[in-house]
């Protein structure tokens, strides 16, 4: 009942990550550049809680490659959150992903990773955007383990 929410327009260019994204995965893949008039990955992220699953999102929206820890957030998790505001938005920090999933490869490495949970971030009423978003990756940021603040 947990799926990753991934871009359609790398997991379907080939029909093996169309079996791994479809087969293995079950991601919700969404196109990033929908056209007007077309649903958009906010609104399909929304059907498919209000479905009943779960989606673990990356709020980036891409993989990170530099040195920073995290890129910054994506304004579609602030939409999510304002067009189904009863989502738990839990903040995740998977340790050594870079190494399991690196840039470019589409099956995971076989290393150890440390997933930490945080507390559900709290709804603010009448948070800006630019807020909710800061708020958000500083959550994450703070479960990072202080071993591996040095990578």
């Amino acid at each position: 009942m947990t799926r990753p929410v991934a871009g359609q327009d790398y997991w379907l260019a080939s029909g093996m990550r169309r079996f791994v994204a479809s087969q293995v995965f079950r991601a919700l893949l969404i196109n990033r550049s929908p056209q007007p008039g077309e649903p958009s990955p906010v609104d399909h992220m929304a059907r498919t809680l209000s479905e009943g699953d779960s989606l673990i999102i990356f709020p980036e929206g891409t993989r990170n490659t530099s040195e920073s820890p995290l890129l910054p957030f994506k304004s579609g998790l602030y939409h999510l959150e304002q067009q189904y505001p009863d989502a738990e938005l839990i903040p995740v920090w998977i340790d050594n992903i870079r190494r399991v999933i690196p840039k470019g490869e589409w099956i995971p490495v076989p290393l150890i990773c440390t997933v930490s949970f945080g507390a559900p971030l709290e709804r603010l009423p009448q948070e800006s955007k630019d807020a909710f978003l800061v708020r958000a990756r500083d959550a994450v940021l703070a479960l990072r383990p202080a071993e591996s603040l040095s990578c």
